[in-house]
């Protein structure tokens, strides 16, 4: 039998994918599946009353969306980490969900294995994002295209409301998508952990 270990909350949309992920992360060692979610804000109120440590989320759902969700819980309960789950990954929803707060993106095709070891990733504070999302997300930086990055797309909680990137936020966005931790981004921008 498994031992307790991440604590984790699925939401989605479609049921056949929270019972599936329920089941096959249940599954797996270092992880506790503590409930599932039908919406972004079934996800918020399950997690103010079973404060997971990681929340699998879609983007794609009714009634509050997984960015929506994701930039509420971030400001609200920041202990909450966000790993992202979903077959949409152009770059405007990746975008948006970074920016909203999530630690970690991967596609619906990740494996078992990838899945399990960004939970436990994204638990300890650092990220976890698909090769392929980190490899956007820096060919956008380094080609300096930042509209990309700064600008909100219609599906976004904060539509229409532009906000540049500073260039320490751009700077720290680059290390996250390096993979590095909080510690780890700290010590190379030699600033504390808290900042």
């Amino acid at each position: 039998m498994n031992e307790p270990g991440v604590r984790v909350l699925i939401a989605d949309d479609q049921k056949i994918v929270r019972d599936g992920l329920s089941m096959i992360l249940g599954l797996l060692d270092g992880i506790e599946v503590i409930g599932t979610a039908v919406d972004g804000a079934d996800a918020v109120r399950q997690a103010q009353a079973l404060k997971p440590d990681v929340i699998v989320m879609d983007l794609h759902m009714p009634v509050m969306n997984g960015v929506e969700a994701t930039d509420i819980l971030s400001q609200e309960m920041p202990a909450v980490k966000v790993v992202v789950l979903t077959t949409y990954a152009d770059d405007q929803w990746v975008f948006s969900a970074l920016r909203a707060g999530a630690r970690g993106f991967l596609t619906k095709d990740a494996e078992a294995e990838e899945i399990r070891q960004a939970l436990i990733t994204v638990s300890r504070g650092e990220a976890q994002l698909d090769p392929t999302v980190q490899r956007r997300l820096l060919e956008a930086l380094t080609r300096g295209d930042h509209a990309g990055l700064i600008a909100e797309p219609d599906h976004s909680p904060k539509a229409g409301h532009r906000e540049g990137l500073t260039p320490r936020e751009t700077d720290v966005l680059v290390l996250i998508a390096e993979g590095l931790s909080n510690g780890e981004i700290a010590d190379r921008l030699f600033v504390s952990d808290s900042t």
